[in-house]
């Protein structure tokens, strides 16, 4: 070699021998890589929204300068709203095109783009937005056997919020084993407070919120069981709220009677925000598989679950340590993977035998 012009390329920047007289060539400087600015797609429900905010956190963790958005149906997103681990929340209205949401997507020039819903609503989206796509297994295949045959064919059983983790291999983001979360606003914390102050419901006693309701009449526990169990807690001397949405008022209102005094009904009184608060000031909830027992899971409230046509495999159980799941081992289970209006066999064993001195047994194990 004689000189610098002999050098071959590959000894740039490298502390090798070099002949006499050769200078230090250094390496060609590369340009720095973008900044990390992520979509989070999940536009319902509300288990399903709050189970993606493991991710969510881990991502925080692992990227603490990164900008994270989460997109989601109007409805939902006051469960996202006050998380402190995203720094803006996308909606999509009511009547909103997809046309017109890509157009709102593209201009943030994402340089990540997670589909955590698999709906062929996000697929179209995806079509529409070009970019680095990444989703997660649904294993619907494995589901659709397993409804059939009640063989389970699951290479193994991985809760949904750590199957979400899959979009994000490409950022080297793990689970940390904890719990969803659900940040609630002073306004919502201050709502709820005043209610259970003006319900007379006795908030020295043991305070234990129940959801009767579900979407679908096979998640539902019998509304006589409720009935029942609500005048056993109160004669104990807890104190009772019914939480839910507006189409579980009635319901609610005579749950409630069930426990005279000691029980006021919530239901339909307040938005997710404010049973988020509700859920948070009891000492445990009792729910079916619906999405209060997410945000009680959410809000770091005990819970009691009633699981009837729906079983572990979906990955759906309660994602907490501090969870009791209540079901019974059927030949007829999963009847189906949401639910349905009748059970398919007549019988509705599943949660029909589930009595409620036995929830009463239960929920006293976890108070205590």
């Amino acid at each position: 070699m004689n000189g610098d012009r002999d050098l071959p390329s590959y000894y740039a920047g490298l502390a090798l021998p070099r002949s006499p007289g050769a200078r230090y060539i250094p390496a060609p400087m590369l340009p720095p890589a973008p900044p990390l600015r992520s979509l989070a797609m999940r536009f319902s429900s509300i288990g399903d929204v709050l189970l993606t905010t493991p991710l969510l956190r881990a991502t925080r963790e692992r990227h603490p300068g990164a900008h994270l958005t989460f997109l989601t149906k109007e409805p939902f997103a006051p469960l996202i709203a006050d998380n402190p681990r995203v720094n803006d929340v996308m909606v999509l209205t009511r009547g909103q095109s997809l046309d017109a949401l890509a157009g709102d997507i593209r201009e943030r020039q994402f340089t990540h783009l997670l589909d955590l819903h698999g709906s062929l609503r996000t697929r179209a989206l995806r079509l529409l937005v070009p970019g680095t796509w990444s989703g997660y297994r649904k294993h619907r295949v494995a589901r659709e056997v397993l409804i059939r045959t009640k063989k389970s064919v699951y290479p193994r059983e991985i809760p949904v919020p750590e199957r979400y983790f899959d979009a994000v291999r490409a950022l080297d983001v793990r689970p940390d084993g904890a719990p969803p979360e659900f940040f609630l606003s002073a306004k919502a914390r201050e709502e709820a407070a005043a209610w259970l102050t003006a319900s007379g419901v006795p908030l020295h006693q043991d305070l234990i919120a129940v959801a009767p309701g579900a979407a679908h009449g096979t998640k539902r526990w019998p509304v006589e069981y409720w009935h029942s169990l609500v005048e056993r807690l109160t004669a104990g001397g807890a104190g009772v709220i019914v939480v839910g949405g507006p189409e579980d008022l009635k319901t609610g209102e005579a749950v409630a009677r069930a426990g005279g005094t000691r029980a006021a009904n919530a239901a339909g009184l307040f938005g997710l925000q404010g049973t988020g608060a509700l859920l948070s000031r009891a000492r445990a909830v009792i729910s079916g598989d619906t999405g209060v027992m997410h945000m009680a899971t959410a809000v770091n409230t005990p819970v009691v679950a009633l699981f009837g046509p729906t079983v572990r495999a979906f990955g759906f159980f309660p994602y907490t340590p501090a969870a009791v799941v209540v079901e019974r081992d059927l030949d007829c289970r999963p009847c189906t993977a949401w639910g349905g209006d009748h059970c398919p066999l007549g019988h509705h064993r599943c949660l029909r035998d589930i009595a409620p001195d036995e929830v009463e047994r239960v929920i006293a194990q976890v108070l205590a």
